[in-house]
């Protein structure tokens, strides 16, 4: 009887903060064909784009879009690849929230912060800029933006230098998981907290939330994901030129699916927190909580979970579990950690053991996590203190895992293997 209280309880909870926002816009069906061609182009896949008579043919374009996504998995090396930057810097400036939602306590924060900032009463941050490889129509959102949190260096000039890259949730503002960074400093990790494509100062002009990185046009869905897993390999491109030979990577929610991806394709990352986790981009988007505005649409277009399950195959982690395998065996074991909630309504429980399942079958050196909570009540009090337990201690004890291996000599960095016009 009290179980069944407290999850009634939990889900009315949930429930209400996930439709405590208002500005959540229904938007139809696109096919998004025009987001996927500079990749098909540049990399001899041009025969795979469909003319202008199929993309107006329901049936054929699905069709075609389905096929397309067969053949970025077949080469997702060169679909997550990418030509490494030469436009790195860092930058100054007064961090700023850059909130997603319309809410008054929201937007008097904002303001309190920003004239905070023209008084000049809070101390500028560092930040990482660079050129996204993936170009889109706004160039703000190929600005990738990091914000830098370096640890101090360590007395023993021998330890090797370690490092994580931190992608927050679907439209988090830009304070969200900063002070994860600030926890992992002490322990000697530096941190750059990446702001995913169309989040926080990469969100273009026309928009009020992260909206185009996951939404109804599926090619730019495919895009965005695209761009986000590039970003962060990167980062560990830029991370490597400061002398970092030791590499994490901690992802929340949607955060966690591009985390994930990245890790699966780029042989550095060892560390890996997946905080939320589900298997199948469709699947999220269909059956979560927070998507219903983005399902409305797919559904006024008559797909089914299914049919979207094929849609957004080439972003679903579950596509890449014989990859991520492959590269966590040898000598460069990934150590993982899967957190899940119980009562989830944005990441469906039932999807979340499907990952540990997975992981288990494939034989990933990880450990399972659950939350007495649900997805968005992960940020409330006494949640979030757990969760930060879990991901806080995990990455402590992975990276102290591997400055072991490499004082015995086992941890010697890891090449990443070339690919033709990529990394």
């Amino acid at each position: 009887m009290l179980k069944e209280r407290y999850a009634r309880w939990m889900y009315e909870w949930e429930t209400r903060l996930t439709t405590r926002d208002e500005n959540r816009i229904v938007r139809p069906l696109e096919w998004g064909f025009e987001w996927i061609e500079p990749f098909l182009e540049a990399h001899g896949f041009a025969s795979a784009i469909p003319g202008p008579e199929v993309a107006r043919d329901p049936a054929a374009a699905e069709a075609a879009m389905v096929r397309i996504n067969q053949l970025l998995i077949r080469n997702s090396e060169k679909f997550f690849g990418y030509e490494k930057p030469t436009d790195f810097r860092l930058e100054e400036r007064y961090p700023m929230l850059f909130p997603t939602n319309v809410r008054p306590e929201t937007l008097a924060q904002e303001a309190a912060l920003r004239a905070k900032a023209e008084a000049g009463e809070i101390p500028k941050a560092q930040f990482l800029r660079f050129t996204s490889p993936e170009r889109t129509p706004y160039p703000e959102n190929d600005q990738v933006n990091a914000r830098w949190y370096p640890a101090p260096a360590h007395k023993d000039p021998k330890r090797p230098k370690q490092a994580i890259v931190i992608l927050p949730q679907w439209n988090a503002d830009a304070f969200s998981h900063n002070a994860l960074c600030t926890i992992f400093n002490k322990f000697g990790v530096s941190a750059l907290r990446l702001s995913k494509p169309y989040h926080d100062i990469r969100r273009p002009a026309e928009l009020e939330r992260a909206d185009y990185a996951v939404s109804a046009n599926v090619g730019r869905t495919l895009s965005a994901c695209r761009q986000a897993v590039v970003d962060i390999r990167c980062c560990l491109d830029w991370l490597e030129d400061q002398g970092y030979e030791q590499f994490g990577v901690l992802g929340t929610s949607l955060g966690s699916c591009y985390a994930f991806l990245a890790s699966a394709h780029d042989k550095r990352i060892r560390v890996n927190a997946y905080n939320h986790a589900s298997t199948s981009f469709g699947d999220v988007v269909w059956a979560g909580q927070s998507t219903r505005h983005i399902l409305q649409g797919l559904e006024e277009a008559g797909l089914t979970q299914e049919r979207m399950r094929a849609l957004w195959s080439a972003i679903s982690p579950v596509s890449y579990y014989d990859r991520i395998a492959s590269r966590a065996a040898g000598g460069a074991k990934k150590k993982v950690l899967v957190v899940y909630a119980n009562y989830d309504l944005t990441f469906p429980k039932e999807y979340s053991l499907q990952v540990v399942e997975a992981f288990k079958r494939i034989g990933l050196n990880f450990e399972p996590r659950v939350l007495p909570c649900g997805h968005y009540t992960t940020g409330e009090t006494p949640y979030k203190y757990i969760d930060g337990w879990y991901m806080g201690s995990f990455v402590y004890r992975a990276f102290k895992a591997l400055r072991e291996e490499y004082a015995e000599g086992v941890g010697v960095p890891v090449a990443v293997e070339e690919e033709v016009g990529a990394r």
